[in-house]
């Protein structure tokens, strides 16, 4: 299977050398044209744009990066909720054919009540995860109606709805999800293409893939999955090893998230999953690294792979091995760690992918 390398791009300079988030503060058309490039010629298969209660919409944010890329897709997150679902449907179709296919949705229900009640949802997680079920299952039908159709159900009702432009991809982009918990699973496993979790041990990794592709097969699917993850490379291990600390130190107490300073530990049982395994060692794996995200409360993407291009390339393909066919690798130092992986890690990612797809072919 073709390995999928998804990056992130940020709207705004970072304030620092080594930061944690990218899509906090204003809006720098000038830098998000050179950031999303920089990915484009990286070979990044896609570009996620993140989205908070206060952040610049990532539709508009991710069109107009399409305009200054020639072949790099988006991973668009979006909360359902606040648009109407079967609007939503046109308008993903429409960037679909606008940007010739280069279009993925992130599904997310919003990483606290706190954060969603910014835009005014006042609706608590599990209600939620039950609306964006819906939601899907309404957008789904819109793609798929040769004619108007009526639907009724426990948030939405449409009478006569229509589209006339269907998504250029078929049947519909690519539907990536994550979360730990029951009502994420339950919409992920019935609804969604692709489950997106952070990197953990490869060994509850393992047990989670075959967990999720039970869930998904009651359902006739069969799920990818996606894992996140911070690579900290240098030329020699040891130098790696040193950068990695330089970053943990430079964090200086900040979560790196505006929003969650004051947060007292993670916010979510994605989050929660991962400071359990950072809370039991420091490295896991050989490589993989978690004191940043014991440091900053496990409130995001922050487990890391530490070492050589060629050590964590290796590492990577670990979990490839395991049925992982997507990778998201981000930097804390974003644009310039962006080009050193297209340098350095992902022409050795992709090698050692098509390698063992060879090497299974063969046996």
């Amino acid at each position: 299977m073709p390995v999928r390398i998804v990056g992130m791009i940020g709207v705004t300079p970072p304030s620092n050398d080594t930061t944690l988030h990218v899509i906090e503060g204003g809006l720098s058309p000038s830098y998000l044209a050179q950031f999303a490039r920089a990915h484009d010629e990286a070979d990044f298969d896609l570009a996620l744009v993140g989205h908070t209660s206060s952040s610049a919409e990532g539709f508009l944010v991710a069109l107009y990066a399409a305009g200054h890329t020639n072949r790099l897709g988006y991973l668009v997150a979006h909360r359902p909720g606040f648009v109407a679902p079967t609007l939503m449907a046109r308008k993903i179709a429409t960037f679909d054919h606008l940007t010739s296919g280069r279009l993925a949705v992130h599904i997310i229900t919003g990483k606290t009540d706190e954060e969603q009640r910014g835009d005014g949802d006042f609706s608590p997680k599990a209600e939620r995860y039950r609306r964006a079920a819906e939601y899907l299952e309404l957008m789904k039908l819109t793609w798929s109606s040769e004619r108007p159709f009526d639907f009724t159900g426990e948030f939405y009702r449409v009478s006569g709805a229509a589209s006339d432009v269907r998504p250029l991809q078929q049947p519909h982009p690519l539907l990536f999800f994550g979360g730990a918990s029951e009502g994420a699973l339950s919409m992920g496993a019935k609804l969604c293409d692709v489950y997106a979790i952070y990197a953990e041990p490869l060994a509850s990794t393992r047990e989670r893939i075959a967990q999720f592709r039970s869930l998904a097969a009651a359902f006739g699917r069969t799920p990818g999955f996606n894992v996140s993850l911070r690579p900290i490379i240098a030329a020699r291990e040891g130098e790696a090893w040193d950068k990695a600390n330089r970053i943990l130190a430079a964090m200086s107490g900040k979560k790196g998230w505006q929003r969650q300073e004051e947060a007292k530990g993670p916010v979510d049982n994605a989050g929660q999953r991962l400071m359990r395994f950072a809370l039991e060692r420091d490295v896991h794996d050989e490589r993989l690294w978690m004191p940043i995200a014991r440091a900053t409360g496990a409130l995001g993407n922050t487990s890391c792979l530490v070492g050589t291009p060629e050590q964590v390339a290796e590492a990577i393909l670990k979990y490839y091995m395991l049925g992982v066919d997507s990778f998201l690798i981000r930097g804390f130092d974003p644009l310039n760690d962006t080009i050193e992986f297209g340098r350095e890690l992902i022409p050795r990612i992709k090698a050692g992918a098509v390698e063992i797809d060879r090497r299974r072919a063969a046996e």
